[in-house]
């Protein structure tokens, strides 16, 4: 891959690992390293079409390492259990045996991973992480009136189903303010450049034309999720299936889209940029160093 920024990011990786190299040294030579329980994990998703900005396994599948040698028992197992970002504060909790309550924290939704450290199986050792929920609200500015793109979805060892609550918004930003939930890069234009042409090209479509309201993949043969089953008639039922459990547990947490209330996301103002969409329109040039001049249609 050549794309602007990419080497920057290879030297950012390469800094973050030596800095956990001097610090897992420093543990070392305290004696305190086999004692240490150590996290490592990532941000979602790199910049590029149909990972940043969306909700497809590219985007959430990341690395999740742990160093534990004295917690966690008979190394080298390998497990199957669905673990995610949710589970790391309840871990910690466990571990330090603070309680919920004493932490201060608001309620966690996740599970400590404990049980699994100290599990001598291997395979599926929890029979209730079977699958992850994944969600999105906003990513970037760019939408008329700084609205977001909304998707809920649910993944299990076999499938990634998403349902896309507001279809009609542009899935990766307006073309007018150059799609700007994916950064720029040589890819971007060249795909871009393909819809400009035909609006029908299918790279075009599948990485900045409107999605459905529902998406399932099958991630044993399609882990890139290029191949919509939702449109199969056949999968009719297996969608509703998956939807419906999804649901069930997002009820459960109170999201406010399960209940006819997702407009609170989108009043929720941006972090940076409010106004972009409106600012743009009017004929003023907000930042948006992230995407090229190009970009915007």
């Amino acid at each position: 891959m050549n794309e602007p920024g990419w080497h920057d990011e290879i030297d950012e990786v390469e800094h973050a690992d030596n800095h956990l190299a001097r610090m897992i040294a420093e543990l070392g030579k305290r004696v305190l390293l086999d004692q240490t329980l150590i996290i490592v994990t990532s941000d979602h998703g790199m910049p590029f079409p149909r990972v940043k900005g969306y909700a497809y396994h590219a985007a959430n599948h990341v690395p999740f390492a742990v160093r534990w040698p004295a917690g966690i028992a008979k190394p080298g197992r390998v497990i199957d259990d669905f673990v995610d970002f949710t589970d790391v504060a309840p871990t910690i909790l466990d571990l330090a045996r603070i309680s919920h309550a004493q932490s201060g924290m608001q309620p966690i939704a996740g599970k400590s991973l404990g049980p699994i450290f100290s599990s001598r199986r291997t395979g599926q050792v929890s029979s209730d992480r079977t699958s992850v929920f994944v969600a999105k609200e906003r990513t970037d500015v760019g939408r008329p009136h700084d609205w977001g793109y909304p998707i809920r979805g649910i993944v299990t060892a076999q499938f990634l189903y998403l349902h896309n609550y507001e279809p009609s918004r542009w899935p990766a930003g307006n073309p007018e303010t150059g799609y700007l939930d994916t950064d720029g890069s040589p890819t971007k234009s060249l795909i871009l450049e393909r819809g400009r042409q035909n609006r029908a090209d299918p790279f075009w479509q599948l990485n900045f034309g409107f999605r459905p309201a529902d998406e399932l993949y099958d991630l044993a043969t399609d882990p890139d999720c290029v191949i919509n089953l939702a449109e199969n008639p056949a999968r009719v039922a297996q969608v509703k299936k998956m939807r419906q459990r999804m649901e069930s547990k997002l009820k459960t947490l109170g999201d406010p889209r399960m209940f006819g209330r997702g407009y609170v996301f989108d009043e929720y103002p941006p972090t940076s940029g409010a106004g972009f969409y409106e600012k743009f329109m009017r004929g003023e040039k907000p930042p948006a160093n992230w995407v090229n001049a190009t970009d915007f249609e």
